[in-house]
Formats: structure tokens, sequence, C-alpha cells
């Protein structure tokens, strides 16, 4: 999913930029908030919907068991909302970060169990879910081209620090199959549009994570943790900001 949507990435910021060297070019409307993007400091709300996943790795005890079959990460839908701070620099640079970035997330695991527990309700094939309350402090580098009317295209990139308030990695319950640890670090890049309106700027934007820590705490006692080595998280997110 993540090499398709980069793909469509790069073919629409390619196609903006034609666009922004063409037609739009030639248009001769009136400009909203001409001076915007000469304040040094901005300020937004951003408001947004995420696919989110694992990536994961197996224990070399997948392969040496046949309890656990097939481990599969399910997609799933959450919710981002955020207070956005941006730092002028040059008229094709900006700074941004997120002080209050609030992350809501469900990531589940699919089992297919060859001798599955009727006792715990577990079927041939289980789910396990994990809720995932995150606050996110990203700090990115934008990249923008040339304002076109009311019109401007950008790209960013950057780093994030999070941690899960809802992460498990520290209980001793039994019943929790599938521990997770707090801290995650990872990289992000994605491509948005500024809209101008009079009194206010509009942007949708795409953007994509790779978390680059291991957050799994891996219990050699459980049977649906030790069958996985290494999760990663994988992020998909589509915003509006309005600045």
């Amino acid at each position: 999913m993540l090499h398709l949507c980069r793909n469509k990435i790069i073919a629409i910021s390619i196609l903006m930029m034609l666009i922004s060297n063409s037609s739009f070019a030639q248009q001769n409307v009136d400009l909203n908030l001409p001076d915007h993007d000469e304040k040094p400091f901005h300020f937004g709300i951003a408001l947004g919907g995420n696919r989110s996943y694992y990536h994961f790795s197996f224990n070399p005890l997948f392969l040496e068991r046949d309890s656990v079959q097939v481990v599969e990460s399910i997609q799933s839908t959450g919710i981002n909302l955020a207070w956005l701070v941006n730092l002028h620099i040059t008229n094709h640079l900006d700074i941004r970060t997120y002080p209050l970035n609030l992350v809501f997330t469900e990531k589940a695991f699919q089992y297919r169990l060859k001798y599955p527990d009727t006792f715990a309700k577990e079927d041939s094939l289980t789910t396990r879910k994990i809720q995932g309350i995150t606050l996110a402090f990203p700090i990115q580098i934008k990249f923008s081209s040339d304002r076109i009317n009311n019109f401007k295209v950008y790209m960013l990139g950057g780093g994030k620090l999070e941690y899960d308030f809802a992460a498990n990695a520290g209980e001793k319950n039994a019943e929790k199959l599938m521990k997770l640890n707090k801290l995650d670090y990872g990289i992000e890049a994605g491509i948005g549009f500024h809209f101008y309106f009079p009194v206010f700027v509009l942007s949708p934007e795409l953007k994509l994570g790779w978390g680059l820590k291991n957050v799994h705490s891996r219990d050699a006692n459980l049977k649906f943790s030790n069958v996985i080595d290494q999760i990663k998280s994988r992020t998909l997110t589509l915003s509006l900001i309005i600045e």
C-alpha cells in the first residue's frame, strides 16, 4: 500500500508543477491574503484521518512450531487532531511542528491457529486488536512552489517522536497477548496544496509515516507474541489544515 501511495504522491506533485507553469500562470485573479506567506509565524488546526498497520518480522519459533500457522496485520482507520506552528524561512522553505498532536488508532493482528483454545473463545481465525492513543511531536521541512494566484503546492519531509499512552509493555497481565512499548520514532514525507481564501488558507495534505523503532515487547510465554520478532508502524494520513 505504501509503495503505491508513494508513486501516486510523486505523480501528483509532477502534475501540479506542470499545471503551475502553464495555464494557471496566465490567469489574472484577485489575490486573497497576499501577505500571508511573508509572516514569520502562522498557526493552524489540522483534522484528519489515518490508515495504519504494523510491519513485522517473524521469530524462528514461527517456523519451529505449528500452533500459529499465519499472522497478518490488518489495516485500520483512526483520526488525527493537531495544532500547527509554521516558521517562515524563505519564500520556498518553512519549518513546521505540531506542539499538540493527538493520533487515535486501532491496529489489529489476525492469526490462523491450528489448535484454537475453545475455552479462551478462540477460533481457527483469531483477531487481536491493539488500541493506540498517541501524542506525536513531528518536525518537518516544507518546500513550496511559487504561489500561482490563490494556489500553491508543497512537499514536506521530517522526523517524529511518538508516545503511546495506551501501550501495555509494562503490564504483567497474561491476558494481554501482545505487548507494545510506549516510545516510537520515525520519518515521514508527503505532499500538500494551499488554497487561499479571503480569511483563511485551506490545505489538504497527504502524508506517509514509517516507524523506525521496534515497538514489540516480546514475551516468550505468550503464543501470540513469541512468534513475532520486530514490529514497526506504518501510517497513511490525509489531513485538512486551516491556517
